[in-house]
């Protein structure tokens, strides 16, 4: 065992002793309670218990972790409350999510834990967004994120390192490696000799620790603090071993009997036992067993209190109001008058970001080529000028990366607006949308000003990768505004009023009204109400209900009918999530008949679930079936005569006809 850089008291010596003890006998219980069928499910740490005791006691407590399933020692070195803690482990309502999360799937904003998900490697780029806000702010604080093996596979490991690496951030990725993903060896998951002989090929310092010797993991963490601080960040492989199973009903029959007999030689516990009884520090075992009574006395107590703890009482109230969506910026009626001008959407895009930014210096815009370049549809031209390269990003091409980036900056404070440089490709950030930005705060989490601006639809002949519509994806996500303006003054005061939402919006821009339509709009943005749909047009025959693009084209389909005295009422939605059911229901109500038009195709789009309300809502006062106009359902082709032949909009007409002949 490698001893200590320089010497230790006996003091200093017992209270890592101590430190490293805690989670070994909580965890012993806790098998123990497992086996009594007193607890569900325990991820046992056991044999690792250096590794986060060495990361808990060697950083500063404005350090952000970002632990895993095996890392108890983070949370009792961090001197998380205990009772509270065990009520999370066991699902009971005093836990930090009041049942709603299992196990370690918790963090501790105070306590600077930010909670691990089931998708691995998903942390690891919001690790990076904190390490951004902590440079930014030039606080000498960091971020570590621990990670296992098996999760060195994931895309969000390679995204973070790399983005880590590019932006020169202070934060330590700590893999550590125990041998299995679940049941796979590390043979059968990579290649290279070492994980960390990865760090060269980011541009990262590496480092190969022995994961079982407290002060090598120590002296390492405090090496990587000071690399990190410095402009390089470092990834960190902590070769230790799982004792247990990956969880204990999975067992443990995979792996060789040697395998086990080799490492209980060298678990950590023992080993700096062995290294106090060499310098005289542990003198026999009536003290170290006086010891260990000592410490399940800290904790019996809390455990016992725990177990017989309330659990969750389900109240359907209390449960929607944790997942709703917080009030948004309140509308303030000034009565100041402003100069106004012509804008196309996307200079009223433009100057919505413009206006923010201007105001508040916390606004930080990230995204593929935003800077020099001023991205793809020049929305940033300028902006780099204007706001210097540390509020102005470009990422490497990178998507869910970035997406959790933009958490760890609203985690601190920030307002991060991430541009996808087409909808498209929103695909390749899924899970850091679906899985953490959405659900965080349901679970743990505080509120998370997250924009994400996504370029989408049809009618510029792209293609099938860029030109699609895929809002509807994210409608079912409680927590989430997705909105899709069709106005350049709806543009440019819903971009203004989202940016200070302090819920996670997704703002869809249509690619082909970006500068195919024109309005007078003024020169100040103001706050408007993001939940409510829009009369951009009074009928009295039928109602259509559509939005984005889809307005457009019934707007010029209503030119055609009034010539025969026909008149429709036309209803943006505005917000696909939440809808509002007012404004829809009070039109269907008034017309008897309902067309429902969106440009993506009409299986699973966003009018399957308008058509599903209005039966269930305003049946007995329809005239006619609720008719759906959709594109066909096929991807969207790129020759601009099949795009037309595609679209909705080929078909409006008809449906029209149709709607009308009931």
């Amino acid at each position: 065992m490698i001893a200590p850089a320089k010497k230790i008291s006996k003091e200093l010596a017992l209270n890592i002793y101590k430190d490293l003890l805690l989670p070994r006998l909580i965890e012993e219980r806790m098998l123990n309670l497992l086996r009594q069928n007193k607890i569900s499910k325990w991820f046992s740490g056991i044999g690792q218990e250096a590794i986060s005791v060495a990361v808990g006691r060697s950083l500063h407590k404005d350090d952000y972790i970002f632990p895993m399933h095996r890392n108890l020692g983070i949370f009792t070195t961090r001197n998380v409350p205990l009772y509270k803690l065990f009520c999370q482990l066991m699902g009971r309502a005093d836990g930090y999510t009041g049942g709603r999360d299992r196990s370690f799937h918790f963090g501790i904003p105070e306590k600077k834990i930010f909670g691990m998900i089931s998708h691995l490697a998903a942390t690891m780029p919001v690790a990076a967004g904190v390490a951004l806000a902590n440079k930014m702010r030039k606080n000498g604080n960091i971020a570590i994120s621990f990670c296992g093996d098996g999760a060195t596979s994931e895309g969000d490991f390679h995204e973070a390192c790399n983005l880590a690496a590019v932006w020169n951030l202070p934060v330590i990725f700590l893999i550590e490696n125990n041998g299995y993903g679940l049941s796979t060896p590390t043979s059968e998951q990579y290649a290279c000799e070492n994980l960390v002989d990865r760090a060269k090929g980011y541009g990262m310092k590496g480092m190969l620790v022995d994961g079982n010797n407290y002060f090598e993991m120590q002296q390492a963490i405090e090496e990587a603090k000071d690399s990190a601080l410095s402009g390089t960040p470092v990834l960190i492989e902590a070769k230790t071993f799982r004792m247990r199973g990956h969880e204990e009903a999975s067992g443990t029959f995979y792996i060789p009997d040697e395998k086990f007999e080799i490492w209980k030689k060298k678990d950590p516990i023992l080993r700096f036992e062995n290294w106090m009884r060499d310098e005289g520090i542990l003198k026999g075992d009536d003290q170290r067993i006086n010891i260990r009574n000592e410490i399940k006395i800290i904790f019996t107590k809390d455990l016992e209190k725990a177990l017989v703890a309330p659990l969750p009482v389900f109240n359907e109230e209390t449960e929607l109001n944790r997942a709703e969506l917080k009030k948004q910026p309140a509308i303030l009626l000034n009565g100041k008058s402003y100069p106004s001008s012509e804008k196309r959407m996307v200079d009223a895009i433009k100057f919505a970001h413009e206006q923010a930014f201007d105001e508040d210096d916390s606004f930080v815009l990230m995204g593929q080529d935003v800077a020099e370049y001023g991205g793809v549809f020049k929305v940033s031209e300028g902006f780099l000028e204007k706001y210097g390269k540390e509020r102005v990003r470009n990422t490497p091409i990178i998507e869910s990366g970035i997406i959790g980036a933009a958490i760890g900056l609203a985690m601190e404070g920030f307002k991060p607006v991430v541009e996808m440089q087409f909808a498209d490709f929103i695909t390749c950030g899924f899970n850091q949308i679906v899985n953490n930005l959405t659900k965080g705060r349901y679970r743990w989490m505080p509120e998370l000003n997250v924009t994400i601006r996504a370029p989408h639809g049809g009618g510029v002949a792209a293609g099938p990768f860029h030109s699609q519509s895929p809002e509807s994806w994210f409608m079912q996500l409680p927590g989430l505004r997705v909105l899709v303006p069709s106005s350049v003054e709806d543009a440019q005061n819903m971009l203004y009023t989202s940016l200070y939402d302090p819920n996670p919006v997704l703002f869809f821009e249509h690619k082909k009204l970006y500068r195919s339509i024109k309005s007078v709009t003024e020169d100040h943005c103001s706050f408007v109400d993001l939940s409510k749909a829009n009369v951009v047009k009074k009928g009295s025959d039928f109602t259509i209900v559509t939005y984005g693009m889809g307005v457009h084209w019934a707007l010029e389909e209503s030119t055609v009918y009034e010539k025969i005295d026909i008149s429709f009422e036309i209803i943006d939605l505005r917000s696909l999530a939440p809808i509002d059911w007012e404004t829809i229901l009070q039109s269907v109500k008034k017309t008897g008949k309902v067309l429902l038009l969106q440009e993506p195709s009409e299986i699973l789009g966003p009018m399957s679930e308008i058509s599903a309300g209005i039966s269930e809502k305003a049946f007995h006062y329809l005239d006619a079936p609720v008719l759906r106009c959709s594109s066909l359902n096929t991807p969207i082709p790129f020759s601009r005569d099949l795009e037309n032949g595609y679209l909705a909009s080929n078909r409006l007409k008809d449906k029209i006809e149709e709607l009308l002949a009931y």
